[in-house]
């Protein structure tokens, strides 16, 4: 070939070797199970320009690719399937995409108490034997916090199996094992959680910013940082350092254990003011995937004395803003802290935000104040803890004949002379006094000073008394971090502490 022959040639080439592949984020993969009666969207990133066009279940669907290469189409409303399909993606090249199921999908998030697997839950073995259930898909969003909000994410879909089981969520998995053996479709389960985080780093950090409601909060952080930051924290960090460097050399000769590296109050300071990260890094990237749904158990980091007030605020915000950013009012539902010494701790404001975002449309909260561990912040028992959210998803969302959706919530109160009658919904099959006899009640006067109270059933209502306080103005129930649960409903749930006055 001649010269100008041949860098003709090379010139044709360079459009197609420059193009970009079309590319996906990592929720859209092998083995995922797409949202069933919904309208489902499919979304990636190509060449600006780019035509791209997706096929699934007869239906083909295209877009041009923005300036920005972003593109996107949705799929209408499919019904739920038994075998897995084929979705296909072409543009520049093309992506085919195995095994797809059409089922219920539902996200869930939080911290430890989420992310805590059934390996680490009770009777793992014997659970984990059972897990059989290939129809059942766990996805787990690994990616990282992030600054500014992230598109792709990482993580793969998996089968449930006795192997794949052990490392999933034990919330979710009991949750999705209930729906699906109750409705006999797929579940798909993504699980987007990180032990030990607080409500703030979950949600949209220009959403809390315009949130006049948790200024103070934005305000205590700020200085909670420079606090952690200042040039005395720094020097002690220094000299902190130094030490260690010095006893890291010494234990090494003396084949010892080394003492724990002291922690940069810099990177203190900056994990602890971390508003947004996990919503960037570990949120964004599932937007805007088809889901049925959210579960969040939270709360323990944020039931410091110093946040515990902000966080019906917060929780708040978290729900709409996320049902913002999916563009639906998806049914929401929490894990209420359970019982738990928690010394220094304010777990009673915490459950009691909880019971109040309840006001929100389409809300559930499994109650789980019977189910804790008086000295282990991570109790076992993820088993009922799923169940109980499960009830309320196949009671609330599905429709479907279950015997209780929430234990007993407070309905209003009456106060007639000495006695407070409380009333309550949810009673199903009529209020119930474990062991015979009602526990946790206390009352009090004009004086504010709460006094243990004697509380006695009567039909779907509790009629609280003290000979201490022979003019009452408020009653509460479990006010307290470790309360022993006594009041249930007649499916076995029990009821939410609460307080009928907030002084």
């Amino acid at each position: 070939m001649k010269p100008a022959h041949l860098l003709h040639a090379l010139i044709a080439l360079v459009p197609a070797v420059m193009r970009a592949d079309v590319r996906l984020p990592a929720v859209i993969s092998h083995h995922m199970v797409l949202q069933r009666d919904a309208v489902v969207p499919v979304w990636g990133w190509a060449d600006p320009g780019e035509q791209v066009a997706v096929a699934f279940a007869g239906q083909t669907r295209t877009a041009v690719a923005a300036a920005d290469g972003a593109w996107r189409v949705t799929l209408d409303p499919l019904r739920a399937s038994d075998t897995g399909a084929t979705l296909t993606i072409s543009g520049n090249n093309r992506i085919v995409i195995e095994d797809v199921l059409v089922g219920e999908v539902w996200l869930g998030s939080g911290q430890s108490n989420m992310a805590m697997t059934v390996a680490r839950s009770l009777d793992p073995e014997r659970e984990a034997t059972a897990a059989n259930h290939p129809r059942i898909r766990f996805f787990k969003e690994t990616s990282a916090s992030a600054t500014t909000p992230q598109k792709i994410g990482k993580g793969e879909w998996v089968l449930c199996s006795p192997q794949t089981a052990p490392a999933a969520s034990a919330v979710l998995y009991f949750f999705g094992r209930e729906v699906h053996q109750k409705l006999g479709v797929p579940v798909g389960l993504i699980n987007s959680s990180v032990g030990g985080t607080p409500i703030e780093s979950w949600i949209a950090p220009e959403a809390q910013r315009a949130t006049k409601e948790l200024a103070p909060f934005f305000a205590a952080m700020k200085a909670e940082a420079a606090a952690i930051d200042s040039p005395a924290a720094r020097k002690k960090y220094e000299a902190d350092l130094a030490a260690w460097e010095a006893g890291q050399k010494a234990a090494k000769a003396a084949k010892k254990k080394a003492a724990k590296k002291p922690q940069d109050p810099a990177e203190l300071a900056a994990r602890k003011a971390d508003v947004g990260g996990l919503f960037n890094g570990k949120i964004a990237p599932l937007i805007p995937y088809a889901v049925r749904g959210f579960l969040w158990y939270q709360g323990e980091a944020n039931s410091t004395p110093g946040k515990a007030p902000f966080y019906a605020a917060q929780l708040r915000l978290l729900v709409t803003d996320w049902r913002g950013r999916w563009g639906a009012e998806l049914p929401f539902a929490w894990a209420q802290l359970p019982n738990f010494t928690g010394a220094g701790r304010d777990w009673p404001a915490v459950r009691e935000a909880m019971l109040q975002t309840l006001a929100l449309p389409r809300t559930g909260m499994g109650i789980n104040l019977d189910i804790g561990e008086a000295n282990d912040i991570h109790p076992r028992n993820k088993k009922e803890a799923g169940r109980r959210l499960a009830l309320w998803a196949l009671g609330e969302v599905y429709n479907e004949k279950v015997p209780a959706t929430s234990g007993p919530l407070p309905a209003g109160h009456e106060i007639r002379g000495a006695a407070i009658t409380l009333r309550f919904m949810h009673t199903n099959g009529g209020l119930v006094a474990k062991d015979g006899v009602l526990r946790g009640f206390e009352i009090a006067g004009d004086d504010r000073v709460w006094r243990p109270a004697q509380a006695r059933l009567a039909g779907d209502t509790v009629i609280v008394t003290s000979a201490e306080v022979p003019r009452p103005v408020a009653a509460r129930y479990a006010w307290e971090n470790n309360p022993a649960a006594s009041l249930f409903n007649g499916a076995g749930l029990p009821a939410t502490p609460f307080r009928t006055e907030r002084w």
